[in-house]
C-alpha cells in the first residue's frame, strides 16, 4: 500500500463528494464496506471510480458472519473477491462476531462465546474464506456488552484463533476501551495479551458515555483524550500499519476529521518515523 501517512478514513455516501473533491481532508487512504458497493451502478459507481483514482482502499466487512453456526455464503466471498481483485484492495477485514441466524440477517455484531469449541468453529471457516479470498482474512475485535457463556477471556479467545486459522488482526483501540470500561478491565494489560505482531490494521473512533457505567461504540462522536493515549501506548507496541478513522454519524466539518488524522499521526511519528509500513 504506497500511502503517504498510516491514517485514512471511512469512505461514506453522506461525505463521499465531498471528501472526493477536498483540499482540507488529506487521508492516505480510504475504507468501505464491500457489500455496500457490489453491484452498484450510476451515479455511485462514479464516485467510487473517481475515489479509487485519488486513494488506495481497504475493505471492511459487515455479512461474513465468520461466527455463525450456519454454512458460510460462498457466492458472496466469491463476489467479495471479485471486488477487491478490481479495485487492487490489499486488506479485507472482519468483525469477530456473528450477524446471521437461522436465515435470518440480525444487522447487528453479535458477540461468540469465548469457547474452545466456537474457536475451531471460526478456524475452519477463516481458513474457508482465506483459500477462497488468496489472502489472509484481518479479524476486528469487537465491542461487546455482556459475555456469552464464556470458558476463557477475551484475549485467549482472540490468540487462539489467530494462531489455528493464520489470519490477520485488526487492533480497534476504541472497542478495547469500550469493554474495558464497560467489563472492568485493564486496557493495556488486555492489549499486552494480544498477539501483536499479527496486528495488520487498526481502527480509532468516537464512543458515547450514557451512564457512568456504561458507554457505547457508536462511531458517532469525536474520539476522546483517553483513546488517544491508549492509541499512543498501543503504536509504541506495534510494527507500523495502517489507521483507520471511523466516523458514521453526526459528520463534522472536514478540518475537524482532519484534525483527528493528524493528530493520529503526530502520535504515530513519535514510534514509526524510522519503521516500513506492514499493510
Amino acid at each position: 500500500m504506497n500511502m503517504n501517512t498510516h491514517t485514512g478514513i471511512g469512505f461514506r455516501k453522506d461525505f463521499a463528494e465531498e471528501l472526493i473533491n477536498s483540499e482540507v481532508l488529506r487521508p492516505s487512504f480510504i475504507e468501505l464496506a464491500p457489500e455496500n458497493w457490489i453491484g452498484m451502478g450510476g451515479y455511485w459507481k462514479k464516485q467510487l471510480d473517481k475515489a479509487a483514482e485519488k486513494f488506495p482502499i481497504t475493505a471492511h466487512g459487515l455479512s461474513l458472519s465468520i461466527g455463525s453456526p450456519e454454512e458460510l455464503d460462498i457466492t458472496f466471498i466469491k463476489q467479495v473477491k471479485k471486488f477487491i481483485k478490481q479495485y487492487n484492495i490489499q486488506v479485507y477485514s472482519e468483525h469477530l462476531s456473528y450477524s446471521k441466524c437461522d436465515n435470518a440477517h440480525l444487522y447487528d455484531l453479535l458477540p461468540i462465546p469465548f469457547r474452545m469449541d466456537a474457536v475451531n468453529h471460526i478456524i475452519q471457516r477463516i481458513k474457508t474464506v482465506q483459500d477462497i479470498l488468496e489472502i489472509p482474512l484481518v479479524i476486528e475485535n469487537v465491542s461487546y456488552y455482556t459475555p456469552v457463556a464464556a470458558e476463557m477471556n477475551e484475549s485467549e479467545f482472540i490468540s487462539e484463533i489467530i494462531k489455528g486459522s493464520g489470519c490477520k488482526m485488526l487492533l480497534d483501540v476504541n472497542n478495547v476501551y469500550v469493554n474495558a470500561f464497560n467489563h472492568q478491565y485493564n486496557a493495556k494489560d488486555f492489549i499486552r495479551e494480544l498477539p501483536l505482531e499479527q496486528v495488520a490494521y487498526m481502527h480509532m473512533a468516537g464512543h458515547e458515555k450514557v451512564s457512568d457505567s456504561l458507554i457505547i461504540d457508536t462511531h458517532g462522536q469525536a474520539i476522546i483524550d483517553p483513546v488517544f493515549e491508549l492509541f499512543e501506548f498501543a503504536v509504541s507496541l506495534l510494527n507500523p500499519v495502517p489507521v483507520l478513522l471511523e466516523r458514521d454519524f453526526n459528520i463534522p466539518e472536514m478540518q475537524v476529521l482532519q484534525n483527528e488524522l493528524s493528530r493520529m499521526d503526530l502520535i504515530i511519528a513519535k514510534s514509526w518515523k524510522s519503521k516500513k509500513l506492514h499493510a
